[in-house]
């Protein structure tokens, strides 16, 4: 099938893409709190996997550049940010105002390190975009990002910034079509609200619905104006499993990529659609959640893979060390190697753990109505919508990339194998500076985006500025 995509250097047997992963040493050290569920932590106990297994030397391994204030509001609100830079556990008495205005402070608290932790983050998915658009690889990882929550002007579910946004918004200098897909057992309402009224990013989000949080994500809501059918929701009942999931995941997605045919692709691997974790309810396994990467890979288009949610970290890590192997295209034994959280993984020290016996809620007859629904919205779409620019972002220059660099040798002790690669030739910095040069395209669009409500009139300004986005993209950015 053409997907119209950008067709990658692949080789004949279609099993090898070139990989970046981004991976701060730091990013493990953030603590949300005694009892939070959200633990960084199990970004370090994922690189410690894909270090043992020896993937780290299959692929480019970064340290990402911290996303500044600037590059943060091309989404976000400025007094939104500039709260989150200020923000600290000491402060909060004094601030108690704003906290209750961004919605900080229980689901989302207020922990050391709170501002540098989102720039880390965001950090590692605008690199993994800006690598994609550079063509320096096929795929680009970054475990830390992924929390599609956030919203322009405040925090919410764990999510304080919304790293997917600005991947999205960046990939958008250099495709005129994006594709978005979220299989965390959540609702990606933050990345779908922010494309709701644009053609030029699909959403589409397979997702728990009900009595659950968000809260949104109905069959029935699937964009408005220039948006209408390029938002997809997959709601889905408790116990969902492998087979159940395929039967609708595969179908839709090669709809989709047949008729948008995206230039990129964006997949939020959420593991808290696993068996077992601590706040999810559906049944998938290791194997069955990755076959939805594996699945996305075989189209040969650009893709950026973030995390999310997942809440029983040590079935995260062998979910995101599974899908990092199926990234690069390299088997793995399912016997875990010897590693520093050897504990966390007994009593089997499997990669795959089995899925519960728990009751699938979801029946054969509603998920073969919902998929044949979905299709139908899929037909009605303009096959691959045209875009014209009235003048196109200028590409990013950059120095050519050293080959001496990525010497799989230099990169084989866990942490030392980091790449900091803004220090080293500033890559990823001077990609960011070179984009203050230019009025582009993108960031006018943002600054639309971002514009603050006036106190009172939030759905009003919600909806013009949703109006304003689609504008912009349209036109380029022109007024």
């Amino acid at each position: 099938m053409d997907t119209g995509g950008n067709s990658l250097p692949s080789g004949a047997d279609g099993s090898k893409r070139k990989v970046c992963y981004f991976y701060d040493s730091e990013v493990g050290n953030y603590y949300y709190g005694q009892g939070h569920p959200m633990k960084p932590h199990r970004i370090r106990m994922t690189h410690a996997l894909l270090h043992n297994y020896g993937l780290l030397q299959n692929m480019h391994v970064l340290k990402p550049n911290p996303a500044r204030e600037k590059d943060l509001c091309r989404f976000h609100a400025d007094d939104y940010v500039t709260f989150l830079r200020k923000i600290t556990p000491d402060k909060q008495q004094e601030m108690l105002r704003q906290l209750k205005r961004f919605n900080v402070g229980e689901d989302c608290p207020v922990f050391d390190g709170l501002f540098n932790y989102c720039q880390t983050y965001a950090g590692g998915s605008i690199g993994g975009a800006v690598k994609l658009n550079h063509q320096h690889c096929d795929i680009a990882i970054n475990w830390s990002g992924g929390l599609h929550h956030a919203k322009k002007c405040e925090a919410s579910g764990f999510c304080y910034v919304n790293d997917i946004v600005l991947a999205i918004l960046e990939l958008l200098k250099a495709h005129q079509r994006v594709l978005y897909v979220d299989i965390d057992i959540h609702h990606g309402d933050g990345v779908e609200e922010a494309f709701y009224v644009t053609d030029r990013v699909m959403t589409v989000s397979f997702h728990k619905f009900g009595d659950y949080f968000p809260g949104t994500g109905d069959l029935k809501d699937n964009g408005y104006g220039k948006g209408k059918y390029y938002a997809l929701n997959v709601p889905l009942d408790d116990g969902i499993d492998d087979e159940s999931y395929q039967t609708l995941f595969k179908p839709i997605m090669s709809k989709v990529m047949e008729v948008y045919r995206p230039g990129a692709v964006v997949l939020q691997c959420g593991a808290d659609s696993l068996s077992g974790d601590r706040l999810g309810c559906f049944n998938l396994s290791v194997k069955g959640h990755g076959e939805c990467v594996r699945f996305m890979r075989t189209f040969n288009v650009p893709l950026l893979l973030v995390g999310g949610g997942g809440y029983t970290i040590r079935n995260v890590a062998r979910c995101w060390c599974y899908e990092t192997s199926v990234a690069v295209g390299i088997e793995v034994a399912d016997n875990l190697p010897p590693n520093e959280y050897m504990e966390y993984f007994g009593p089997d020290y499997n990669l795959h753990v089995s899925p519960s016996n728990m009751e699938n809620k979801n029946s054969r007859d509603s998920l073969e109505a919902m998929r044949a629904e979905l299709l139908e919205n899929l037909s009605r779409l303009e096959h691959a919508p045209s875009v014209e620019f009235q003048e196109r972002p200028p590409d990013t220059e950059l120095p050519e990339v050293d080959e001496d660099e990525e010497n799989k040798d230099e990169r084989i002790s866990r942490d030392a194998d980091v790449k900091d690669d803004y220090e080293s030739n500033s890559r990823v910095k001077l990609e960011f500076d070179a984009n203050d040069e230019h009025n582009e395209v993108v960031d006018e669009l943002a600054i639309k985006m971002t514009a603050t409500p006036e106190p009172g009139s939030e759905g009003d300004e919600k909806e013009k500025s949703k109006m304003q986005l689609d504008e912009a993209i349209e036109t380029g950015g022109d007024d």
